[in-house]
């Protein structure tokens, strides 16, 4: 199937997903994951209509950004982990970072929005599962954080991402989900700008979507199985370009 027949099939899914739980469709925004995709894959989603991006790392955008960064009405989530050495560029090529779990992150990246003259947004990423590989904030350090960086002029902080265990039976990411809605059910009377909750990717996100998602996370789904990497951790160019599953 072609990116475009991926794209109209899982906003079907998201439509189905969303009449099932009661809720409008508008109330959910499709993150496209490009990772690793190369721009030319991107810009084949873009022509079919999609308008929201995320990628993992800063270098995949910047390595991008010449040919997609002036797309009209494209946006771009980093939804990876962000390197204290790349708070900077991600602040200038990003229109918002959904992976801050850090003060001294937030407080860079208030600083560079400040010097752009921009407001930009940014989602708390909460470690609700106990595996290493997983990235974020404890629930019980959130509170702390948050109010250390509410009040950062240039930073906005519009919600909560997680990324629970992978399993092929959807449901057993269903008590991750609720637990960060309950999470910012508690919080937004305190922060009424905390209103995203970025959760759910392509084998999970309609069970997200029944637990409160606002945005769901799909690249498989959409780009098919991940090609090696372009770019290596230090941003060097991968010279290999085998494909990979994924």
């Amino acid at each position: 199937m072609s990116i475009a027949e991926n794209l109209a099939k899982v906003r079907a899914e998201i439509g189905e997903a969303c009449r099932a739980a009661g809720r409008a469709e508008s109330t959910v925004t499709l993150i496209a994951v490009s990772k690793v995709h190369p721009a030319e894959r991107l810009i084949e989603a873009y022509e079919a209509g999609q308008r929201v991006f995320g990628e993992n790392r800063v270098q995949e955008l910047q390595a991008k950004a010449e040919r997609v960064r002036g797309l009209p009405g494209a946006e771009f989530h980093l939804i990876g982990p962000l390197q204290s050495n790349k708070t900077a560029k991600a602040a200038e090529l990003f229109d918002t970072v959904d992976t801050v779990a850090e003060r001294k992150t937030a407080q860079r990246l208030a600083t560079t929005a400040m010097a752009l003259g921009k407001q930009l947004p940014v989602l708390i990423e909460v470690k609700l599962s106990p595996e290493e590989s997983k990235h974020g904030v404890s629930p019980a350090e959130l509170p702390g954080l948050l109010s250390a960086i509410a009040g950062l002029e240039g930073l906005e902080v519009r919600g909560l991402m997680t990324v629970p265990p992978w399993d092929e039976d959807a449901e057993t990411a269903r008590p991750y989900f609720r637990q960060l809605r309950e999470l910012r059910d508690e919080l937004a009377g305190t922060y009424p700008t905390l209103r995203e909750l970025s959760m759910g990717m392509s084998n999970d996100f309609r069970v997200a979507i029944e637990e409160g998602s606002t945005a769901v996370r799909v690249g498989t789904a959409i780009f098919g199985a991940r090609p090696k990497p372009a770019i290596n951790e230090d941003g060097t160019a991968v010279e290999d370009g085998t494909t990979v599953g994924g």
